[in-house]
C-alpha cells in the first residue's frame, strides 16, 4: 500500500520510520533481556513513542502494559509489581510522580514530552526535558540493533481493568494464532472500519492506555494512510482536524458526543464535516437522544458496538439499527457467542432480563495475571461476563438494563466503588461508606459517595482531598452525601440500591 504517516502536531513520521524504530526498540528490549512471557509498561500519552514502545514489546514476544498515568505512586507501583515489569517507557514529566515506585531491575527508559502535550496539558519546559541521569528512549533507541528474526510468538497488550476488590487485574491473553489474527482483522473492520486503505484518514482522540483507542490506534497505524494523534480531546478542535486533514473515520465515546453537541450552533456549523465515511463509539452507555442528535448533525455515519476488555468487540449496529431500536448496544458481530442467563445460569428467552456471557471468537483465550481464580468466577463455559444485565429483544438486538457488579463508566473510564470505599474506610472519622454511579448528562455516569460519620467535624473537602491523596482524580466522587445512618440488609451490608434508585428514577431510567 501507500506509505501511511502518524502526525501529531508539527511532527510527523511515516510507516517505514515507524517500522524501522519498532524493530530497533524490539532489539533493545531483547537485550535488557526481555523476552516472551515478560512484560514492558507505557506511561505515555498519546504519542510517537507510544506506538514504538508497544509494536516493539509485541515484537521482541513480550506484552506491552499500558498504564493509565493519572495514577499515583502507589497505583502505578502495584501494577509494575504485578506484571513483573522489566522495563518502563514514560514520559518525562510523569517520572517525578511514580519513581519511588519502580521496583528494582525495572528499565527506565524516559522520553522527552513532546510539546504538543506540554501545551495540552499546561508542562512546564523544564519538567519535559529528560534528567541527565536518566536513559533517554530516543538517544537509547538510536543506539540499538534492529532485532531481524521473527518473535517466537504473538502476544498483544495486557490491559489492566479494575476489580471490585480494588485492585486490577491484567487480562493475560494466550498468543494469538495466524488463525485468529485473520479473524481479529475482520472484525476490526466490521466494528473500526478500518482496513488496509491509504484513503483512510483517522484520528485517535481517546487515551491509548484504554484498551479500545489501544486496539484502534495500534491497528490504525497499521493499515491506514493517515493517523492523527490528538494528545487531548477538544471539542472545537477536533471539528478544526476533521476539516483540516480530511478525516474519514474516528473511534469516540459518549461523553465526547455530549461536548460537541453543547458547543454553540454557530460554531458547530463552521466546519466542513463532509470527509467523514465512519464514526464508531464505545465504552459507555450513550443516551438514545444523544444518539439520534448526532446523526441528524453528522449524517448516518455513526455506529457503536459492545463489548469488553476480557471480552474483545461482541455487539455492533449502525445508525439506522440505532433509530429504529433506541437504546440497543446492536447485534452480535459475526462468529461471537452470546448467552443470556438467570441467577442459576440457566438461558433465558427473547426479552427475558439476565445476566449477559458472550465471547468474540477473533481473541485467544485469557486469563488475569497471577489471579487464575477471578477468571474463572468470571466464566460460563468459555463465555465470560462484564458483570452486565440485559436482554436480547426477538430481532437478536441487546438493550442493557444494569450492572450486576457496581462497575462505574465515566465519560469512558471503568471505576468500581469499591476500591474507593476501601480507602474512605480508613480515614479517621468515617464509620462507613457506599459509593455508586450516579446518571451524569456529560459523563454518562458520576460518582457518589454516601458517609456514615463518626465524627461531625470532616466537611466535604475533607474527603475530597482524602481520597486524592490515595488515588487518582477521576476516583474521588462529584457528589459527597452525609448520612446518620444508612440502609442496611438484614446481614448488615449496606443496602446500596436503596441509594442509588432514587437518581435513576428521577433520570427515568430502569435499574
Amino acid at each position: 500500500m501507500d506509505q501511511g504517516y502518524i502526525r501529531s502536531g508539527d511532527r510527523e513520521m511515516d510507516r517505514d520510520t515507524l517500522n524501522a524504530r519498532v524493530a530497533k526498540a524490539a532489539g533493545g528490549f531483547r537485550e535488557l533481556g526481555v523476552g516472551p512471557d515478560d512484560a514492558v509498561c507505557l506511561l505515555l500519552r498519546n504519542d510517537f513513542a507510544f506506538f514504538e514502545a508497544s509494536m516493539g514489546a509485541t515484537m521482541a514476544g513480550a506484552y506491552a502494559v499500558p498504564i493509565n498515568w493519572h495514577g499515583t505512586a502507589e497505583e502505578v507501583g502495584y501494577i509494575l509489581d504485578d506484571c513483573d515489569a522489566r522495563a518502563l517507557v514514560i514520559h518525562a514529566d510523569l517520572l517525578p510522580g511514580v519513581a519511588s515506585a519502580v521496583p528494582e531491575g525495572c528499565a527506565v527508559l524516559v522520553v522527552p514530552t513532546p510539546v504538543e502535550v506540554m501545551e495540552a496539558y499546561r508542562i512546564a519546559a523544564e519538567e519535559a526535558l529528560v534528567p541527565a541521569d536518566r536513559t533517554d528512549w530516543n538517544a537509547w533507541l538510536e543506539s540499538r540493533s534492529p532485532m531481524t528474526s521473527e518473535p517466537l510468538t504473538t502476544r498483544g497488550n495486557m490491559i489492566y481493568t479494575s476489580g471490585t476488590t480494588g485492585n486490577p487485574k491484567g487480562v493475560r491473553r494466550e498468543p494469538v494464532t495466524a488463525e485468529q489474527l485473520e479473524k481479529q482483522y475482520q472484525t476490526f473492520t466490521h466494528v473500526f472500519g478500518v482496513s488496509v486503505d491509504p484513503s483512510i484518514r483517522t484520528v485517535v482522540t481517546g487515551p491509548m492506555y484504554h484498551s479500545a483507542p489501544n486496539a484502534y490506534g495500534l491497528f490504525a497505524a497499521r493499515c491506514c494512510g493517515l493517523v492523527v494523534l490528538q494528545p487531548r480531546f477538544d471539542a472545537e478542535e477536533l471539528l478544526a482536524l476533521i476539516e483540516k486533514e480530511r478525516l474519514t473515520h474516528i473511534h469516540m465515546v459518549p461523553t465526547m458526543f455530549v461536548r460537541l453537541l453543547k458547543l454553540p450552533e454557530d460554531v458547530r456549523n463552521r466546519y466542513d464535516l463532509s470527509s467523514l465515511r465512519f464514526v464508531v463509539h464505545a465504552a459507555a452507555p450513550c443516551p438514545p437522544d444523544v444518539k439520534r442528535r448526532m446523526i441528524e448533525w453528522w449524517g448516518p455515519v455513526i455506529n457503536e458496538y459492545y463489548g469488553g476488555t476480557e471480552t474483545g468487540a461482541v455487539f455492533f449496529h449502525t445508525s439506522e439499527e440505532a433509530l429504529r431500536k433506541p437504546g440497543t448496544v446492536g447485534r452480535p458481530v459475526p462468529g461471537a457467542e452470546v448467552r443470556v442467563v438467570d441467577d442459576n445460569k440457566q438461558p433465558l428467552g427473547p426479552n427475558e432480563i439476565g445476566e449477559i456471557y458472550m465471547r468474540a471468537n477473533s481473541w485467544p483465550d485469557f486469563t488475569y495475571n497471577k489471579n487464575p481464580e477471578k477468571r474463572a468466577e468470571a466464566g460460563l463455559d468459555h463465555l465470560i461476563t462484564c458483570g452486565d444485565v440485559g436482554y436480547l429483544d426477538d430481532e437478536g438486538f441487546l438493550f442493557l438494563c444494569d450492572r450486576k457488579k457496581d462497575m462505574v463508566i465515566s465519560g469512558g473510564v471503568n471505576i468500581y466503588p469499591a476500591e474507593i470505599e476501601a480507602v474512605l474506610i480508613g480515614m479517621p472519622g468515617i464509620k462507613d461508606c457506599a459509593v455508586f454511579g450516579i446518571p451524569d448528562e456529560e459523563f454518562g455516569e458520576s460518582l457518589s459517595a454516601h458517609v456514615e460519620l463518626a465524627e461531625s467535624s470532616i466537611t466535604e473537602s475533607d474527603v475530597r482531598s482524602y481520597v486524592a491523596g490515595h488515588l487518582a482524580r477521576f476516583k474521588v466522587p462529584k457528589e459527597i452525601v452525609f448520612a446518620r445512618d444508612l440502609p442496611r440488609e438484614d446481614s448488615g451490608k449496606i443496602f446500596k440500591r436503596k441509594l442509588r434508585a432514587p437518581y435513576w428514577e428521577e433520570a427515568g431510567r430502569q435499574i
